[in-house]
């Protein structure tokens, strides 16, 4: 495909304007969180095979120390979040409810936690084979949420070739700014990631797309690109900042695909059948800032925030840190009514306020009692055909259909005819419904019916 030698930085079609509830955390610089006394490191937190455990109960290890391995090219590594001793390996509580086996490392007191294991690299010595294999060891996952190994994201199949990278720096998610913060704090560990990044990929161009709600991220970023600037640098060959219209979900890959260039990726593909790859700034600075030091994933931002939070902010929490150490030292009550991990939009609840934060927790959103009863006492009516729904689901789907066909449990017919696997969970049709009905919630009970029968 030829490069275009413009940017659209138009809205993409359909989508909704939720309140963005960010103003208690944009504008504060990111905070440590404390070490923990104990933390918990679930082996099953991103998409993939579990890696194994390489520790034994009793051994000391030292804060990014492996602590397990992947035996899959699914899967990554995990490192010693903290320096301490080996307390557990055994079941613990997840965020979605089952227990799933994790390593808990007790702290020591008196250790300065800083990161010992790792030996510093020549990246830009490195060919693009060497890199993702570096990658893989950092134990990168996307740190937007999804929590696919980013190894496995920048690796191009055989037949493919990719000309840009699309750096993602949206989050459009209501509460969530961790991404912001992170753009405007480290522009230079991001832009540098995204060097590597485009070496890995063979891509020569990467634009950063950027909300326009979020003007100082803009600035931080394009002051980054200037003082990187390399001989050479064009059109074709360098890295770019864009703003794009603020609308949710412009964090999607696709919808944000389409409001830079206009391009509509082909349902069932993927954007490297356009020549393009896109990751997130979080991971893309996160990586800027780990391979030249050899070291793992240790730890990420995560914004903590909500109405029943006291002290809201975005804080950089040590992996496996349990949830409720995180929201005692935000000022957030232990009796807070709901705790959502991630955004109110695609989030989930906490089933537990003893599970950790792992690789794929962006943000934490504490409800009061009183901000959810109003959501609590809502009534479901049946369908009106209004079609709300259809005008705001970003994939043009029929979420109206969809409902009904899985209110009768016709799984096949919505991934068939009605294109069920091209719904992302956005949550659009769910809060535009006049009648409060549930879609999201129920497409994602017919796609895990739908696995679980190819599975079989």
């Amino acid at each position: 495909m030829k490069l275009l030698n413009y940017f659209r930085g138009e809205a993409f079609q359909r989508g909704v304007h939720p309140p963005s509830c960010k103003e208690a955390t944009a504008g504060r610089p990111i905070r440590r969180l404390p070490f923990p006394s104990r933390v918990v490191v679930p082996l099953s937190q991103h998409i993939g095979k579990t890696p194994r455990p390489v520790v034994r109960v009793g051994q000391q290890v030292v804060r990014g120390e492996p602590i397990a391995k992947s035996d899959d090219w699914l899967s990554v590594p995990h490192h010693a979040p903290v320096t301490g001793v080996v307390e557990a390996i055994e079941l613990r509580p997840s965020a979605r409810g089952p227990w799933i086996e994790s390593i808990v490392i007790r702290s020591h007191p008196g250790a300065t936690q800083e990161d010992l294991w790792g030996q510093p690299r020549d990246i830009d010595a490195m060919e693009g084979a060497e890199i993702l294999q570096a990658i893989w060891d950092t134990g990168m996952v996307g740190l937007g949420g999804a929590a696919f190994p980013t190894h496995a994201k920048l690796t191009v199949p055989k037949q493919a070739k990719v000309h840009t990278l699309v750096v993602n720096g949206c989050e459009c998610e209501p509460y969530l700014t961790c991404d912001h913060r992170v753009m405007v704090e480290q522009a230079d560990d991001l832009v540098r990631g995204i060097r590597y990044a485009m070496k890995a990929t063979g891509a020569t161009r990467a634009i950063v797309g950027v909300e326009d709600n979020k003007p100082d991220a803009v600035v931080a970023i394009q002051a980054a690109i200037e003082r990187d600037r390399r001989p050479g640098d064009d059109w074709e060959t360098g890295v770019f900042v864009e703003k794009v219209p603020t609308k949710y979900p412009q964090g999607s890959e696709k919808m944000l695909i389409m409001a830079l260039f206009g391009f509509e990726i082909p349902s069932g593909q993927l954007p490297v059948s356009l020549g393009m790859v896109v990751s997130n700034v979080g991971t893309l600075a996160a990586l800027g800032q780990l391979l030249p030091a050899g070291r793992g994933l240790t730890e990420r931002v995560v914004t903590v925030t909500g109405p029943g939070v006291a002290r809201p902010g975005d804080y950089r929490v040590a992996l496996g840190t349990p949830l409720a150490e995180v929201l005692a030292y935000a000022g957030a009550p232990a009796t807070a009514r709901q705790v959502i991990m991630g955004g109110p939009m695609m989030g989930q609840s906490a089933a537990s306020l003893d599970v950790p934060v792992t690789k794929g927790v962006s943000g934490i959103v504490v409800m009061r009692h009183d901000d959810m009863a109003a959501v609590e006492n809502r009534r479901t009516y049946p369908c009106i055909k209004c079609g709300e729904c259809v005008e705001s689901c970003p994939m043009g789907l029929n979420p109206s259909a969809l409902g009904m066909l899985a209110a009768k449990r016709e799984y096949d017919l919505m991934g068939s005819d009605f294109h069920l696997g091209d719904c992302f969970e956005c949550g659009c049709c769910t809060y535009v419904c006049p009648s409060n009905i549930p879609l999201v919630q129920q497409f994602r009970v017919a796609k895990q019916i739908l696995r679980e029968k190819a599975a079989s």
